[in-house]
């Protein structure tokens, strides 16, 4: 399982022994540029389109009115000039490709390796019975844990990006078939009888399915890495990511917004 491709595959369909693998022999550079160059295609050939102009247009809209701003006609016709720039697509996919790839994964990389990192050392001499000592870890230094190298943590991180890639391609022809830039794999996608200025309709529509399945791959490599529980890191990691959710629905709420 050395090729780039046998990985990205790994990772959708055996993380755990493709995880294993790539911690043998982390090289995280590939697997980046390929999700980031995947990502920029599918959004370019999207907004290159009039259906993903006029749909990113009309997000623009929606994200202004759920915060409580107005969108006038001028201010709406001024939207559609700034989308209709030639340029102006290539620009906007090539920004949220950096965003959603090199610059994601060195954050997340950076934060994970600095508080693990911190966490494995605190832990140093606590009971043996706190950590995770079952037979899905490595088995070294399994009392404490192993200090991870950052290019360890990048590899994970860097790789665990292949299914945030894979959705967005699952997502550009359904979002041109909707007509839509908003994200088809919500939750809020199965409660159409919701209101969608609603605290509940606005959180569903922050909660991803892809995003939750992104968490579960991360948390995985992770608990490899590191030696600790899959499902108790999975846990923090979803935690975290609907804290933001509700945070996201009560900043909205909060502005007055009416979409």
């Amino acid at each position: 399982m050395n090729s780039l491709a046998s990985r990205a595959c790994g990772v959708i369909c055996r993380p755990r022994a493709t995880f294993a693998a790539i911690l043998a022999a982390p090289a995280w550079a590939p697997v980046l540029a390929a999700t980031t160059a995947l990502t920029f295609l599918c959004s370019v050939g999207f907004l290159r389109t009039d259906v993903g102009r006029q749909a990113l247009v009309d997000q623009w809209e929606r994200t202004a009115l759920a915060f409580g701003q107005t969108v006038d006609d001028a201010q709406y016709a001024r939207m559609e000039e700034t989308a209709n720039n030639g340029g102006f697509g290539v620009m906007y996919a090539a920004v949220t490709a950096l965003a959603n790839g090199p610059a994601l994964v060195f954050a997340l990389a950076a934060l994970l390796w600095l508080g693990l990192n911190r966490t494995i050392g605190d832990s140093r001499g606590a009971d043996p019975s706190a950590l995770d000592t079952g037979p899905d870890t490595l088995r070294a230094g399994r009392r404490a844990g192993p200090r991870a190298s950052f290019v360890q943590v990048l590899a994970v991180a860097s790789y665990a990006g292949v299914i945030l890639a894979l959705r967005q391609v699952v997502a550009t022809p359904i979002d041109y078939v909707r007509e839509s830039i908003a994200s088809p794999t919500t939750l809020v996608q199965f409660f159409d009888m919701l209101d969608e200025a609603s605290p509940l309709a606005r959180f569903l529509g922050v909660i991803d399915l892809f995003v939750v399945w992104w968490i579960v791959v991360l948390a995985i490599g992770i608990s490899l890495l590191y030696q600790r529980s899959t499902r108790r890191i999975a846990l923090v990691f979803t935690g975290a990511y609907v804290a933001l959710a509700l945070l996201a629905a009560l900043a909205m709420a909060v502005s007055g917004g009416t979409a």
